[in-house]
This record gives structure tokens, C-alpha cells and sequence, in this order.
């Protein structure tokens, strides 16, 4: 199996299935001597874990990561850095019955057709358990792209038809974090919360969308042609389990507008440096960032196990009624909140990487 890789230079690789021994990732050219605070990586796989409020999935697992190389106590030595996730409360006989059943919208019957056989437990490598491994080298990225002064902050925009639209200017991490939802629109995220506790006693689920804004983004990131920074924050999001949609800028909305209303008009302001009246490109300009905030929009479709009783077939085409027990999201998208995080960290890193390389041929 390719594709596990993502990154030019500062490169994630992740191995390990949902309900195997561990899952984990080998990250590359992270630079030497940053000092990591270790307990940033702890909060976000924190956030990201499964079993943490009421509006998830009931799984316990600590996600305690284990740093295997790479690390001098907590100093990068600018070598490949290896680390574990192992899963603690895995339950692969929760998937028995489902080794010849092929459960609507999983990639179960995708797999089997395309390696000859898949892994039934929890879905194996199609898993979002395989996120946390993206959450912790995110969370190595997000501390060396501070040194830029680079911050990225997600947050909940909306949970099936509960939508609040609140400017992600002024929030950080710890207001997003104030509810369980991650909504900071407070009066919003309770209608979430009420709607996703609904649907996990009906055994139904939800889908949601996720905004994220990128601050203070230096100009210059991004590599025509190919390697767009929006598309390889597409790309990156697009990777995301459950992931249906990715917006940046003005996104669809832009469609209806004139170009006498989209265009970003150029103006220096009181600091003399040039900006952009106003923001509709999102940060970016022909595939390059142009010193703007990047704000960008991800939707997820709603978890597709369910406990309602649904029709399907087997590998010999028969037809079966299916009710699958195990653990799971009634909304992915609270849980999902660190990821996109991540993802757009690792992105960020690699094209600063990307950019200082540029300007040394430049040179």
C-alpha cells in the first residue's frame, strides 16, 4: 500500500491500524534544536481522543505517545522522528460478524476489491484512529512554525443544520475549547451538543463543518504550479477520514459576486507594509501566500456506522440486514478539530521549509 506520506521536506509517514497493537508515524526533516514542550503534544492528542465527553465515541484510549528516536529528552536532533500511539482498548471482536459484510459508505468493499482482502476490525487503515499519528507530528510542526509566528486556531462552524457564523479574528484554542462541542458561538453549541445527544440515543449520526484560520502567514508560500499552498491544504484536509468538502477564501459563496465586489484592492497601511483592503482570496493569490489571513472551511458527512438497522450485501452478493455494535461518533466533527489543526500545521511547516530552500538557490 502507497500513499501513507505526506510532505516535501518535512515529511509525515503513518503506519498501524485502529485495533492493532499501536499505530504511530515516522516524521522527517523536522529541523535540530528546537526544544519541544512535550505537554503541547499531550493536549492536543487530548483533544483529539476518543471517550472525552458525552458527544463521543465511548472507546477509553489514553493515546500516550512514546517517542522512539529523533529526540535528545525533548530536543530535536534533526533526524527521523519515530514514534507509538499504542491502542489500549481495542475490541476486534466487536468486527467478527462483519469480516463478508460490506457496510454501506465504509471503504470495506473498495479495499477488498483493491488489495484482494482488508482488515475487518474497525476498518483497519481506513480508521480515523489513524489521525492521532497526524495529530502528534502536527504538533511538532505547530511549534517549529511559531517560531515564524505562524498560529492556526479551528473551531466548529456547524452541526447538521446548527450553523453560527462567528469570525475566527480574536479565538484561540482555549475559548474554542470552553464547551465540548468546540463552538465558541455559545448559545449555538448548545443546540449541537442537545442534537448530537439526540442522535447517539437514536443510534443515528450527524455531519458538521469546521473553519480554520492561519495568522500571520508570511508572503511567499506555495509553489506554483502544482503545489498551490490552497491545494495542498486541500489535499491535506481532502486526506482527512470523513472529509466531503473544502472551501478557502470566499470559497462557493464567491460565485455569486462580481468581480467589481471579489477583487482584494492593494493599499499600504499604517505600518506602511502592503495589504489587501479586503480578504475574499483567503490568504492566497495565484497559489502563493500574500501576508493575509488563510481562512479556510472543511465539511465532514456524518459517521457512516450507525446502530439503526440497515440493508446490504455480503461477499457472495447476498443480501443481509446490518446492525453493527462497537464504539463510535455520533458527530466526528469535535473530535475532528485538532486535526485540521494539524494537517494545516504539517502543510505550513513544509512549504516554510519549501520557501527557505527557494530563496538559498535564489541566493
Amino acid at each position: 500500500m502507497s500513499g501513507n506520506q505526506i510532505g516535501t521536506i518535512f515529511k509525515l509517514t503513518s503506519f498501524g491500524e485502529s485495533h492493532g497493537v499501536a499505530i504511530g508515524g515516522i516524521l522527517e526533516g523536522c529541523p535540530s534544536g528546537i526544544s519541544l514542550d512535550l505537554n503541547l503534544i499531550r493536549e492536543q492528542m487530548q483533544r483529539r481522543r476518543p471517550g472525552q465527553s458525552v458527544v463521543t465515541t465511548e472507546r477509553e484510549e489514553n493515546d500516550e505517545v512514546e517517542f522512539l528516536s529523533g529526540l535528545l529528552t525533548s530536543v530535536t536532533t534533526g533526524t527521523p522522528i519515530g514514534f507509538l500511539i499504542r491502542n489500549k482498548d481495542q475490541r476486534p471482536e466487536d468486527y467478527k460478524a462483519l469480516s463478508t459484510v460490506y457496510r454501506p459508505s465504509h471503504a470495506d468493499f473498495v479495499y477488498e476489491k483493491k488489495y484482494g482482502l482488508r482488515d475487518s476490525h474497525g476498518g483497519g487503515r481506513s480508521s480515523a484512529r489513524e489521525t492521532a499519528s497526524r495529530v502528534v507530528a502536527g504538533a511538532i510542526a505547530d511549534q517549529f512554525i511559531a517560531f515564524s509566528g505562524v498560529s492556526i486556531v479551528a473551531w466548529v462552524s456547524s452541526v447538521g443544520g446548527i450553523k453560527t457564523g462567528i469570525s475566527g479574528d480574536s479565538l484561540t484554542r482555549t475559548i474554542v475549547d470552553q464547551n465540548i462541542v468546540r463552538c465558541p458561538d455559545v448559545d449555538r453549541a448548545q443546540e449541537m451538543i442537545k442534537y448530537i445527544e439526540l442522535l447517539k440515543v437514536e443510534g443515528d449520526s450527524t455531519g458538521g463543518t469546521i473553519s480554520c484560520i492561519i495568522k500571520n502567514v508570511p508572503v511567499g508560500l506555495g509553489e506554483p504550479v502544482f503545489d498551490k499552498l490552497h491545494a495542498d491544504l486541500g489535499k491535506a484536509m481532502l486526506s482527512i477520514n470523513a472529509v466531503h468538502g473544502f472551501e478557502f477564501g470566499s470559497g462557493f459563496a464567491g460565485t455569486e459576486m462580481k468581480g467589481s465586489q471579489h477583487n482584494d484592492e492593494f493599499l499600504k497601511n499604517d505600518e506602511g507594509k502592503i495589504k489587501t483592503k479586503t480578504n475574499f482570496s483567503g490568504g492566497i493569490q495565484g497559489g502563493i501566500s500574500n501576508g493575509m489571513d488563510i481562512y479556510f472551511k472543511v465539511a465532514f458527512k456524518p459517521v457512516s456506522t450507525i446502530r439503526k438497522e440497515q440493508q446490504t450485501v455480503n461477499a457472495n452478493g447476498d443480501t443481509v440486514s446490518l446492525n453493527p455494535s462497537g464504539r463510535h461518533d455520533p458527530c466526528v466533527v469535535p473530535r475532528a478539530v485538532p486535526i485540521v489543526e494539524a494537517m494545516s500545521a504539517l502543510v505550513i511547516a513544509d512549504h516554510l521549509l519549501r520557501m527557505r530552500t527557494t530563496k538559498l538557490k535564489a541566493e
